[in-house]
């Protein structure tokens, strides 16, 4: 009855027709065609070279399997839904063009071994994409740190003005954080770029295969080692996820920043028109709708994670067909992760820095008090009572609506008369941020080499 399936060798009944839309994959996992059609082929060769089929078959297999690739890429396939998946359309495909020699390429293989191949050359080619797309961004947040690179603006802690900064040492943060995101990625890979293929459903095969070889083939560095595992093994894609999901928390960070930043309130940066919006009813409205949408996405891809997590957390070995539902998220984790990064990379780089806000905005706040307190601890004082004067000075200044630098000598010496006439020198915007010149610090002597650091690296 169900001989239009290419396993329905057992079944008396036709399958359900909603039970066909309902178990299919084929609208998602058409997107593995070229992955599946390079597994076959290097597959076919390994069966012809072990003797396990013909090498015309091999032949025959060759040329179907690569006209099938041209219909599908010419958009002259039609993918049916009867036939459940990326991997049945392709063979059932291939048997009606090639006749006997088709039917057996599937030889010493399962789907579930075929599926678990595919996704990993799948993930593996597109971790080296998402990698690009992060130098990309590092490229931009380069960009703008030497463009501006003597700029200075308020840090914060608690979202309260803490210290003066480099606008460019703040950039250089995000570059930090997009290295340990590459190289979480690069790490990744190393997992993904194993060969699950030869596995079979869940115990390996009896035919003489040669998996080392159809590792050559597929550029992979090894094979998996446990059948079970293989076919079952989904924490590739979950590393994958995970790590993505750390990266979108580093975007979301930025988007936040660069959402306040936009504020009249703050009016610390220009994003450019073409990465903003307006509203239907209020004229003046520019808003920042591209950090907000990377913000909200960055829920998204949590959520593709915690969904996958959740299919696999109850699985019995070996392959069950829950782990049907790891494409979706997977294949939404890529496309979300890599839409968010070009159009960060492409807004960072045109974002103007409005200089002088930036600059009004780090002088206000105190934000020179610890070089007080250092001050007064390299003329002796010890770092808690240098504390508690510069907290009383700044109490002054709050009954007096003075700031720091506004201080007369005799105010100054009312503190402590170790203050003296070199105190304006150590108080600077310039002074604060170039006497942290230790590694890591903000002194524009070591923005500059970190810059220079990480080009080099790359």
């Amino acid at each position: 009855m169900s001989k239009d399936k290419l396993w329905g060798g057992r079944f008396a009944q036709p399958t359900n027709k909603f039970v066909e839309e309902f178990t299919a994959s084929i609208d998602f996992d058409k997107r593995l065609y070229h992955q599946d059609i390079r597994g076959s082929l290097a597959h076919a060769r390994m069966l012809g070279k072990q003797g396990i089929i013909p090498h015309a078959d091999v032949v025959a297999i060759t040329d179907g399997l690569m006209k099938i690739l041209d219909q599908i890429e010419t958009g002259k396939f039609d993918f049916s839904v009867s036939l459940e998946d990326i991997h049945m359309n392709i063979e059932s495909r291939l048997s009606a063009k090639i006749g006997e020699a088709g039917k057996r390429l599937h030889t010493g293989r399962s789907r579930n071994d075929q599926v678990a191949l595919d996704i990993r050359l799948y993930l593996r080619d597109e971790i080296v994409e998402v990698s690009a797309y992060i130098d990309l961004l590092i490229d931009s947040l380069l960009f703008q740190a030497e463009q501006n690179i003597d700029v200075i603006m308020p840090g914060y802690t608690h979202l309260q003005t803490a210290q003066p900064i480099l606008y460019s040492h703040h950039m250089l943060a995000y570059v930090e954080m997009l290295k340990r995101d590459k190289a979480r990625m690069e790490d990744c890979l190393k997992r993904v770029n194993v060969l699950p293929l030869g596995a079979g459903a869940l115990a390996g095969t009896t035919f003489p295969i040669d998996r080392e070889y159809v590792a050559e083939q597929l550029d992979f560095p090894e094979v998996t080692r446990n059948s079970l595992d293989s076919v079952s093994d989904r924490d590739f894609a979950l590393e994958f996820m995970s790590a993505s999901s750390i990266l979108m928390m580093h975007l979301s960070r930025f988007s936040e920043e660069l959402i306040i930043w936009s504020t009249s309130e703050f009016k610390f940066i220009d994003l450019s028109d073409g990465f903003c919006t307006g509203s239907s009813i209020m004229p003046q409205k520019k808003n920042p709708d591209v950090p907000e949408l990377v913000r909200g996405k960055t829920g998204r891809v949590y959520g593709n994670l915690m969904a996958l997590l959740t299919v696999m957390k109850a699985l019995p070995l070996a392959y069950n067909k829950d782990m049907q539902e790891d494409k979706e998220p997977l294949f939404d984790t890529i496309d979300t992760v890599k839409g968010s990064l070009k159009i960060f990379a492409d807004m960072i780089r045109e974002m103007k820095v409005n200089v002088a806000t930036m600059r009004a905005a780090a002088a206000k706040g105190f934000s020179t008090a610890t070089d007080v307190a250092d001050y007064l601890v390299r003329k002796g004082m010890a770092f808690r009572d240098a504390h508690e004067v510069v907290g009383k000075s700044v109490a002054y200044c709050l009954n007096k609506k003075k700031d720091l630098p506004e201080l007369t000598m005799e105010e100054w010496q009312s503190f402590s008369t170790m203050i003296d006439e070199d105190i304006y020198d150590n108080i600077t915007l310039e002074a604060s941020v170039n006497a942290r010149r230790a590694t890591g610090g903000t002194a524009m002597e070591r923005v500059r080499q970190e810059i220079a650091r990480v080009k080099s690296d790359k």
